[in-house]
């Protein structure tokens, strides 16, 4: 008799049975390394190991799935935010991260996470958070007025 295949209804299940999943950007958290629409992402199963600063990784928040990147390692957590984001994700644990991201097509080309490309935006980006952040909140601010100017 054949083996049934098993009926998979969520990351966690593709990714134990397959140890990595390839899928399509959703949202701008990660602008504009993956954008919705146009890029795909790969993400390996996580191992025993401990993350690493700047691995960008596929977990759980609630009944969400999310990319994003880790920017601090901490002994019982992770700090992570998304490239486009502003607002960092404190408690993330080991046991939330689904797979690390291990490659990824951008405007149809194929990167690897050892791509010297990608070395380098990761470079930039982890040395600019705050800076991100504090211009972010600032172009946040300045578009809300603009939008309170023009209902009066």
């Amino acid at each position: 008799m054949p083996e049934a295949k098993m009926k998979i209804t969520n990351f966690e299940e593709y990714i134990n049975q397959n140890g990595k999943l390839t899928y399509a950007n959703k949202g701008v958290s990660m602008m504009p390394l993956l954008k919705q629409g146009r890029d795909l992402f790969t993400v390996e199963k996580k191992t025993s190991q401990r993350c690493k600063k700047n691995d960008v990784v596929l977990y759980k928040r609630g009944k969400d799935y999310v990319l994003h990147r880790i920017i601090e390692v901490r002994p019982q957590d992770y700090v992570i935010l998304g490239d486009n984001c502003i607002k960092k994700e404190y408690g993330t644990t080991d046991e939330d991260i689904l797979g690390v991201m291990t490659d990824f097509k951008h405007n149809g080309k194929d990167y690897s996470v050892d791509d010297w490309q990608y070395r380098l935006y990761t470079f930039i980006i982890s040395h600019t958070v705050s800076i991100r952040i504090f211009l972010k909140k600032i172009i946040l601010r300045i578009r809300k007025q603009q939008k309170k100017m023009r209902k009066n």
